[in-house]
Parts: C-alpha cells; structure tokens; sequence
C-alpha cells in the first residue's frame, strides 16, 4: 500500500511536468488576486517551510518537525517508502549540525501547493556516528487547514 501511494504521488508530479515544457521547474501558475508575485511568494513560503523542518532537526526539535509532516506522508530514500512515523522514528537520533540547500527549484502545483527540488548538503550525527554527505532532495507542499504540511519527500543520494 505504502508502495501504491508513492508511485501515485511520483505519477502525478511526472503527468504535471508532461504538461509543461520537460523542464523541472514549470511556468508559473496563474496569478491569483491580492498577490501581484503569488509564484515568487509561494517559492518563497514553501522553501522556508522545507528549512523549518531541517532547522528542527538541527535544534533537536522533534515536535516541530513532526508537526510539519502529513500524517498521511510518504518519504522515499535508497531504502524504499516510508510513513511519517517511521521517518520521526528513524530520525530520533539524528542530530544535524549543519546543512545548505542549493540550486533549488520550484514547481507550482496550485495555490496552495508546490514541489522543490534541491540539493542539501549536510553534517549530522547518528546513533554516535558523524556523517556528512549530500543527496537530492524533492519535496511536495500543501496548505491543509491553514496549515503547511509535507505530503511527499524523495531523497536521491548524489553520486
């Protein structure tokens, strides 16, 4: 089931970029009333969201990082998918120290959703290990009940 609901995420992000002109990141959505830069803003809001999260992990802040994740949640990394509380699970003795976010991209969805794409570089400790690597990062962004929550993350490590 978790394999099924992965696929169907990954299939409608695909059929989106279909529609568009190949490239990762689409033109932007329509202008909405009220916000003369709605893609730019959106971009915007949804990238600080996704630094929320890793900035939760770098403070330990367990709560907050799970607070930003759907509960119906699908994570992918080299492992396979995952549900949000196998992820708040998995990281419990992750502690980041450092991380940056590079060449990201943006792809508006709706009004209130939108997928980036980027690379993090990053330090961290886990279960007494330092590690530090960089992988590919796409996440996907909703507004549900005037809240932000992840609905999709995919790591890719970088090779």
């Amino acid at each position: 089931m978790r394999k099924a609901k992965a696929c169907a995420i990954v299939l409608s992000v695909l059929l989106l970029d279909a529609a568009g002109t190949g490239s990762p990141v689409l033109p932007a959505v329509p202008r909405t009333s009220g916000c003369a830069d709605q893609p730019n803003a959106l971009r915007d809001l949804i990238v600080s969201k996704e630094r929320q999260e890793l900035d939760a992990l770098k403070a330990g802040d367990r709560k907050t990082f799970a607070d930003l994740i759907s509960d119906d949640a699908v994570f992918v990394d080299p492992r396979g998918p995952a549900t949000k509380d196998e992820v708040v699970k998995s990281t419990a003795e992750l502690k980041l120290h450092e991380y940056s976010m590079d060449d990201i991209r943006f792809l508006p969805i709706s009004a209130t959703a939108g997928l980036i794409c980027y690379k993090l570089t990053e330090k961290a400790t886990s279960h007494g290990r330092d590690m530090a690597g960089q992988v590919y990062v796409s996440a996907t962004w909703i507004k549900r009940k005037d809240q932000w929550v992840c609905i999709f993350s995919q790591e890719t490590p970088v090779k």
